[in-house]
C-alpha cells in the first residue's frame, strides 16, 4: 500500500507570502547574507528543513540551513570565509564567528544515472556510507528524511513551497517519514533517533507507519559508529526537551541501544530499576530547565548520569573483594567507561570529567583536617556537589544532611567554616608523650 509521502505531488504547494508567519526579520543576519549573495549570483537560494519548521510554529530556531542548486565547488567560492565538508555528502558550511550556515547542493536519486560509480552512491548493509548525487529542488524534497522537515522559504519571492505534505503534517501534529519507513531506517538508523527527537521536541506524534518499523530495527543501530551516536545523544539529552526524549527511547527501545548496561538495570524485573530510573528523570529534568534558563550544561554530567548506577554497581563489587572505595569508584569508573564507548563514544575530555565527578562522591563525605578545603577548591566540585544533591533529591534521602553541610559551607565564611569543620571532627584529642627510657 502507498503510504501518503510517497504519494508525490505533481504540483507543490505554493504558500505565498501573505498566507504564511516566516519573517526574514525572524532568519539570522548571517543566513540571509549567505541567501542574498547566493540570490546575487543567479543560484536558487532556500531556507529549508528545520529552521522553516520552527518559524512556521513560532519557535526559536536553533540553526538556519541553506539547499541550492549551486555545486559545492561554485557554491564554496562564493563565500571566502566558508569550508566544504563532508565524505557521505559534500557541503559547504560558511563561517560567521562562531555561527556556521550551512550550504547543500539539491540531492538528486539514484535512478539517475546506471553506473554506480557514476553515481558516486554506495551502501553497505542497506546503510547509506557515499551519497553525492546532485538534483532538483523537488527531487531534494524527496529524499529528506520527514516531511515537515521538506519545507523550503523562497529568498526570491518569500513563497515557502512544499512537495510531500509537510505543511498539512504540521497542521495536524505529525511525524511522518518521507518515502518507505523500512528502508530509509535500514539506509540511516539514525533517523530512528530523530524521529524520537523530534516528536519529545515538538510534542507531536509519530504517524502509525512512521513508527511501526522502530521497534523491529532499533537495534540496527549498533552499526553506527560511535563517534556518530555521540552527537546524536547530545542532540537527544541537551535540546531543552530531554525527559520527553527519554520516555519516547525507551518505548521504542533505542536507549537499550544506547546505553545497554543502565538500560539493563531498567528492566522491570530489576530490583533497582525504579531507583535508576528516578536518578535519571530527575538529572534529565534539572538539565531542561538549566537550558531553560539560559545555563550551561556538560556532557560530562549527562553521563554521569546515564551510568551512575553500573558504576556504582562495579563499584560495590570491587570494595566487596577489598579495594578500597576511592580506588573501587576509580577503577569501576574506567572500566564502565571503556564498555560504553563501544556503543556511544565519550571523547576523553568528557570521560575524564564524568569520572572525576564519580571519584568526587566517596570523597565528599571525608571532610576532616584541610579535606574540606581541598575538595573546595577542585574544578570539579561544584559538578561532584551537584550531583550529590540529585542523588539526595532522588534515591538516597539519607545523603541530605550531608548536602546540606556542603551548602553551608561554600556559603558561609573562614571562621564559620572552621567551626563547621570542628564539629565535623569532634574535640581533638591530646597525644601522649613517649616515656623517657632510663
Amino acid at each position: 500500500m502507498e503510504t501518503k509521502a510517497e504519494n508525490k505531488l505533481h504540483t507543490p504547494i505554493v504558500l505565498q507570502r501573505d498566507a504564511h508567519n516566516v519573517s526574514r526579520s525572524n532568519i539570522c543576519e548571517p543566513a540571509l547574507k549567505v541567501l542574498y549573495r547566493l540570490k546575487k549570483a543567479d543560484f536558487d537560494a532556500y531556507l529549508v528543513g528545520g529552521g522553516v519548521r520552527d518559524l512556521l510554529l513560532e519557535r526559536n530556531p536553533k540553526d538556519f540551513d541553506i539547499a541550492t542548486n549551486a555545486l559545492p565547488e561554485e557554491a564554496g567560492q562564493l563565500f571566502r570565509n566558508s569550508r566544504l565538508i563532508g565524505r557521505r555528502f559534500r557541503l559547504v558550511h560558511v563561517h560567521f564567528g562562531k555561527d556556521i550556515i550551512e550550504v547543500a547542493t539539491f540531492r538528486g536519486h539514484e535512478e539517475e544515472s546506471e553506473d554506480d560509480s557514476a553515481k558516486d552512491r554506495h551502501t553497505r548493509d542497506g546503510m547509506l556510507i557515499r551519497d553525492n548525487v546532485f538534483g532538483t529542488m523537488e527531487e531534494d524534497a524527496w529524499r529528506r528524511d520527514f516531511t515537515i522537515n521538506a519545507l523550503y522559504y523562497n529568498i526570491q519571492d518569500f513563497t515557502i513551497v512544499d512537495y510531500t505534505g509537510g505543511l498539512e503534517d504540521l497542521r495536524n501534529r505529525l511525524i511522518r517519514m518521507i518515502g518507505d519507513p523500512t528502508q530509509r531506517y535500514r539506509e540511516d538508523p539514525v533517523r530512528m533517533l530523530r524521529a524520537a527527537r523530534f516528536a519529545g521536541k515538538l510534542g507531536f506524534n509519530i504517524e502509525p507507519n512512521t513508527e511501526a518499523p522502530i521497534y523491529e530495527l532499533a537495534d540496527r543501530l549498533t552499526h553506527v559508529p560511535p563517534a556518530r551516536l555521540f552527537e546524536e545523544v547530545l542532540k537527544l539529552f541537551l535540546g531543552g526537551h530531554a525527559v520527553a526524549t527519554y520516555d519516547l527511547l525507551r518505548k521504542y527501545t533505542l536507549f537499550d541501544n544506547l546505553f545497554p548496561y543502565t538500560a539493563a538495570l531498567l528492566n522491570p524485573e530489576h530490583p533497582a530499576s525504579d531507583d535508576v530510573d528516578a536518578l535519571i528523570r530527575l538529572g534529565l529534568a534539572n538539565t531542561d530547565e538549566r537550558i531553560a534558563q539560559g545555563k550551561p550544561v556538560t556532557p560530562a554530567f549527562l553521563f554521569a548520569i546515564m551510568l551512575w548506577r553500573p558504576m556504582k554497581n562495579l563499584a560495590e563489587q570491587y570494595i566487596a573483594d577489598g579495594v578500597r572505595p576511592l580506588q573501587a569508584h576509580q577503577q569501576a569508573g574506567a572500566d564502565v567507561i571503556a564498555q560504553q564507548v563501544g556503543f556511544v563514544s565519550i571523547p576523553k575530555r568528557f570521560s575524564i570529567q564524568t569520572r572525576e565527578i564519580w571519584s568526587l562522591q566517596p570523597r565528599l563525605h571525608n571532610r576532616s583536617g584541610k579535606r574540606a578545603y581541598r575538595l573546595l577548591s577542585l574544578p570539579r566540585f561544584r559538578a561532584g556537589y551537584d550531583f550529590l544533591l540529585l542523588r539526595a533529591q532522588s534515591v538516597e534521602p539519607d545523603l541530605l544532611p550531608l548536602c546540606d553541610w556542603w551548602t553551608e559551607f561554600q556559603e558561609v565564611g573562614d571562621g564559620s567554616r572552621a567551626a563547621m569543620l570542628k564539629k565535623v571532627q569532634g574535640p581533638r584529642r591530646r597525644s601522649r608523650r613517649p616515656r623517657k627510657s632510663r
